[in-house]
């Protein structure tokens, strides 16, 4: 699959076979995300893979803030990933933050990352949904998150049940892009 078609047919996946993804795969989905860039290649993103049916049960109970819609998204789910990154590292130079945007680089750095292993995914066969209304507190906790991390996100993942069409436009060119003279 080349990475037009990639970009272009990626979407969110919400419904699920009832088969967990072989952790064998998942190893090679993370190798290929770890090599999303990140500020001075400092790699800060972390991958926490969770297959354990009580503990999805228990991120959908406690982690995404009552949430509905990730409540019954993670029902279905038979692996979790969560995206966490190493904290105070990204926008620095020397421990020194040089970018105006302090420590919310990291988030940026998360979201390359986020992307490249959703992109990875989908190019083994793997389904993704990113979820962003979670308690990261809760998260860290339930997994055990080493103190130095925060969570980005949880990234839902497994094998698509039927077949997934785009159903929302996109818009247009014009619409999205402007170019700039003085």
């Amino acid at each position: 699959m080349d990475a037009i078609s990639m970009i272009k047919e990626r979407r969110s996946v919400r419904k699920f076979k009832n088969e967990k993804v072989d952790r064998e795969l998942m190893k090679e989905i993370v190798d290929i995300a770890r090599w999303a860039p990140s500020w001075v290649n400092y790699q800060i993103a972390r991958y926490t893979l969770v297959d354990n049916e009580e503990m999805i049960k228990e991120l959908a109970n406690e982690g995404v803030n009552g949430f509905i819609y990730n409540i019954d998204t993670l029902k279905n789910a038979k692996g979790v990933a969560v995206l966490s990154f190493v904290k105070g590292k990204s926008g620095t130079y020397d421990k020194e933050y040089i970018t105006s945007k302090g420590n919310t680089w990291e988030v940026f750095d998360a979201g390359i990352a986020c992307q490249t292993f959703c992109l990875a995914a989908h190019a083994k066969g793997v389904g993704t949904c990113i979820m962003g209304v979670i308690d990261e507190k809760s998260i860290a906790k339930i997994v055990n998150l080493p103190e130095e991390e925060t969570v980005a996100a949880l990234i839902v993942y497994g094998y698509e049940d039927g077949e997934h069409v785009a159903t929302s436009k996109r818009k247009n060119v014009e619409e999205i892009m402007r170019f700039v003279d003085k």
